[in-house]
């Protein structure tokens, strides 16, 4: 009976064991600016992630959501910045080709680790 409980309870513990790495998803663990911040004239963005990520999965949307001395300033997508991948596929580096600007700034990311499952966030941070 003893050995016929421990065939059965080997797997489950097993599955117990390994089950948050089969699940794990890709979260962003630090970014620079971080969230909330104000910094001055960044001409880069790096966002770290907690597991490597499948590089044709990770994308990023930057929008400048507001401007000083503009009451009603419109989201403005910010365009023309290069991305690209740490050697460990965990850390995402946007380059600007000039510094960003005065103004509030709204990060999207979406991103998939080795379970391809594609996880979504965002942050804001402020340009002064």
């Amino acid at each position: 009976m003893l050995k016929l409980r421990l065939l059965f309870a080997a797997p489950v513990l097993a599955a117990l064991t390994f089950s948050g790495a089969a699940f794990a998803h890709a979260k962003l663990v630090k970014s620079t600016p971080a969230a909330n911040a104000v910094v001055t004239k960044p001409t880069k963005i790096v966002l770290t992630f907690n597991e490597k990520l499948i590089a044709k999965f990770a994308t990023t949307t930057l929008t400048m959501t507001g401007m000083p001395g503009m009451k009603d300033h419109a989201p403005m997508k910010i365009s023309g910045f290069t991305s690209a991948m740490s050697k460990d596929g965990k850390t995402m580096t946007l380059m600007m080709k000039r510094a960003l600007v005065a103004g509030t700034y709204e990060l999207n990311w979406a991103a998939a680790g080795p379970d391809a499952h594609r996880m979504e966030g965002s942050f804001t941070f402020t340009v002064k």
